[in-house]
């Protein structure tokens, strides 16, 4: 049996390059890349069917074994989505939670185990309160910030990041009972990527320059640790936090654990979910 990775991001140009050089370590591999904007459900949607055709055109199974979400941003401003959504709170929860949904019949097809892992961060811990009605998830009361100084950036980050982690063990509550299905939560720490390029580059040299000599960054082969435990780890760690590689789970936010809280934001989700599918066929 042939397993292959499939690679999905929004530039072209990053995902050659990210083939390439998985290739150059290990020739052998099975490799596909597609495009793909979590912003956008029009482009999610695509990758669907894109997908589904590959899998047909390959006479491959119509499973997936593991899906990684890993995409996120830092947006210095609001911005709007095409689907009427604040941009990062879609790239960094909507999106994931969406294309999770998505390709659920396909994990659950899988012959073997699989597994979702979504890659969160410990700025959870920073909420400690939360609202997550669908206005909330919208971005709709950012809506009157207009400029990188009203936007609240930071908190808006912990706020998806909290998301994730909060569907996470919803998610994990409803598949890993019912199905072979498990979900993780992977946090890799401080890692030094771009994730910070919109800000500016005196702000985000300085954030790097002080958390190298606390001796807090890593890179992102070191950073990759976590991934990688919590995509490896045995079906029985579903519902686990995976911290800081070498294995290590920890717990999470007291937040975080609210089951009701879970419920109410899976609720609210899909219903904005519904409702963005809805328009996109108008």
């Amino acid at each position: 049996m042939q397993f292959y990775f499939l690679s999905a991001g929004r530039s072209t140009q990053l995902l050659s390059e990210t083939v390439q050089e998985i290739q150059r370590q290990q020739p052998d591999a099975y490799l596909e890349a597609f495009q793909l904007d979590l912003a956008s459900y029009e482009s999610i949607k695509k990758f669907e069917t894109l997908l589904k055709q590959w899998l047909r055109e390959t006479d491959s199974e119509p499973a997936i074994q593991l899906l990684i979400n890993n995409a996120g941003i830092l947006a210095q401003s609001h911005r709007v989505s095409k689907d009427g959504l604040d941009e990062m709170i879609q790239s960094n929860y909507i999106g994931p939670f969406v294309l999770t949904n998505i390709l659920l019949p396909l994990l659950k097809n899988s012959p073997t185990p699989s597994r979702v892992v979504n890659v969160t961060s410990f700025t959870h811990r920073c909420v400690s309160s939360i609202d997550v009605s669908e206005n909330a998830l919208r971005g709709m009361k950012l809506g009157q910030c207009s400029t990188a100084k009203s936007y609240p950036l930071a908190s808006t980050y912990e706020y998806t990041k909290f998301c994730l982690l909060l569907f996470s063990y919803e998610l994990h509550r409803q598949m890993h009972t019912y199905s072979a299905v498990s979900v993780t939560a992977a946090d890799p720490g401080v890692v030094e990527t771009k994730i910070m390029r919109e800000l500016p580059p005196s702000l985000s040299w300085f954030a790097f320059f002080v958390l190298r000599i606390l001796n807090l960054l890593q890179k992102p082969d070191t950073g990759a640790g976590a991934i990688l435990d919590a995509a490896l780890a045995p079906p029985e760690a579903s519902g686990k936090y995976f911290f800081g590689a070498k294995g290590r789970t920890i717990r999470s936010s007291w937040l975080s654990y609210d089951t009701e809280l879970g419920k109410l934001l899976w609720e609210e989700s899909l219903a904005l979910f519904r409702e963005v599918q809805q328009c996109s066929r108008m």
